[in-house]
């Protein structure tokens, strides 16, 4: 890390960069008055190894039809998976969906509490959908790391890990909570239109005065 690096400046140089670009999945569902804990997390588990280009339109098409835990269990297996079309995996995800839906009856009475235990006790639920989850639902402090925080925070040289796992535990020390929510936020939609991961935007990066550009060979 540079010796000059100030977080609260870098993230405060990220926002206006990446105002022409369309903000992460979650941020913009929750605008789009998606933004119940039970949405935010179905939502997420759409997005696993989906582009937001797909998650958006294919939560809005489940959303038309089920927005509520009791509404989802209602559904068979049959009319769930082609809701869920052009996501990956769409069996695995609706028998998973559903699985969720029904434990939120069972055992929560169809409140979803805000509580990250519980979340990750939820099968298919993992630390970035849950932190995620709560962040923007609830704006309960929470650190989601996607791959491109991972490799974000990594190039700059700000923390030094090989799985996003080890990041979330590294940025859970090092960022102030104030911060924890922007940290998605920013940094997703700026690791995949700025920071990319082939030939990054070095030459008109907003940070690249703090960066340590790790790992960096080729850029634009």
């Amino acid at each position: 890390m540079k010796p000059n690096f100030d977080l609260d400046l870098v993230l405060n140089a990220i926002a206006p960069a990446i105002a022409p670009f369309p903000k992460a999945a979650m941020f913009e569902l929750a605008e789009r008055g998606y933004n119940s804990l039970f949405e935010q997390l179905i939502s997420c588990i759409i997005s696993i190894r989906t582009l937001d280009e797909t998650t958006i339109p294919v939560s809005l098409r489940l959303f038309d039809v089920a927005r509520t835990p009791e509404q989802l269990a209602a559904l068979s297996p049959d009319e769930l998976i082609p809701l869920l079309y052009g996501t990956t995996y769409p069996d695995q995800k609706a028998y998973t969906m559903l699985g969720i839906a029904r434990r939120i009856i069972d055992e929560f009475k169809g409140e979803l509490p805000a509580e990250y235990d519980v979340l990750t006790s939820l099968k298919g639920v993992g630390p970035k959908c849950a932190n995620l989850a709560l962040g923007v639902a609830t704006g309960q402090a929470a650190i989601s790391v996607d791959v491109h925080v991972h490799r974000v925070v990594n190039r700059w040289g700000y923390v030094n890990t090989k799985q996003p796992e080890q990041t979330l535990n590294v940025l859970e020390t090092a960022v102030p909570q104030a911060r924890w929510i922007d940290i998605n936020r920013l940094l997703m939609p700026f690791g995949k239109h700025i920071c990319t991961g082939n030939l990054p935007k070095c030459s008109t990066c907003p940070v690249l005065e703090w960066c340590e550009q790790v790992g960096v060979e080729r850029s634009r």
